[in-house]
């Protein structure tokens, strides 16, 4: 009995924080990655250089920094039409998909990992992923019902208290 009241307060201490289980990254990790790739860019091997870049894009969209996740979805945008590998280009759809969601675009976060998931159907990472946007969308949904609903309780009572006025 106290797993599953121990579980219900987390379910609701998730549902109020928003926590998820995609990592963040700090500032220094995207520092260093981007020095690897200046560093990179002067060497001759060009799979070294498309890793390099990789791990930025991923450093980038699992920041904390807004403009950091924007600019890691315009990296990864950008190279996904010169993508020929499925594996490649599952891992990119993941990660746009992580920098929509860091964002706040659900929708379009949603539709990314939808389209990694018909590469790789059982990726549970992906998996993991569709299930936390879904659960924002439910929880923005829930909290925009409730603010429509307070809304409405108040022009209500405003229209109660000026008919009782009258009388």
């Amino acid at each position: 009995m106290e797993a599953k009241l121990g579980k219900v307060f987390e379910s609701i201490t998730n549902f109020f924080t928003g926590a998820d289980q995609i990592p963040w990254c700090d500032r220094d990790i995207v520092a260093g990655c981007e020095q690897e790739v200046h560093e990179a860019e002067k060497g001759p091997s060009d799979e070294f250089k498309n890793e390099c870049i990789m791990r930025l894009s991923w450093a980038l969209v699992h920041s904390r920094q807004t403009e950091d996740v924007h600019r890691g979805i315009a990296m990864l945008e950008s190279s996904l039409g010169s993508t020929t590998s499925p594996l490649k280009q599952r891992e990119k759809l993941y990660l746009l998909a992580v920098g929509y969601y860091r964002s706040g675009d659900y929708s379009r976060s949603r539709e990314l990992v939808e389209d990694c998931l018909k590469i790789e159907p059982e990726w549970r990472q992906a998996q993991s992923l569709k299930k936390a946007i879904e659960d924002r969308i439910k929880k923005d949904g829930v909290i925009g019902i409730g603010i429509a609903a307070t809304a409405v309780g108040l022009v209500a009572g405003g229209i109660a208290a000026a008919f009782a006025r009258r009388n």
